[in-house]
């Protein structure tokens, strides 16, 4: 299926139809790297790292990203959640990186 079908009320709001997942948000594996302080979350309380893009951003705006970032702090799906911005977030999941990605889409989705 493709993401313009699962997802129609967020790929209305964006220009550009031929879109992948990592186009539209960035989920990583949090581990331990001695030698980047580009992220300082510990890989012990937050196994993933999740960005969402500006294309993201800019089609559902500030207010709906914060009522995502309220709807992923209250998910049961996430043992750990920190919002350190409003487009940049750390949690401890025993989910695979597409399951997150799957769930913060289809939570997008339901706030547009």
């Amino acid at each position: 299926m493709k993401l313009e079908d699962k997802y129609p009320k967020l790929f209305d709001r964006l220009e550009d139809k031929d879109l992948e997942i990592r186009h539209l948000l960035t989920v990583d594996e949090n581990y331990e790297d001695y030698d980047s302080e580009e992220f300082e979350f510990d890989y012990k309380e937050y196994n993933y790292i999740v960005y969402i893009s500006e294309l993201t951003q800019e089609a559902i705006g500030i207010d709906k990203l914060n009522e995502l970032i309220v709807k992923l702090d209250k998910d049961n799906s996430f043992e750990n959640f920190l919002a350190s911005e409003i487009d940049l977030y750390a949690l401890k999941s025993n989910l695979s990186t597409e399951e997150i990605e799957e769930l913060i889409l289809n939570q997008i989705e339901g706030i547009l």
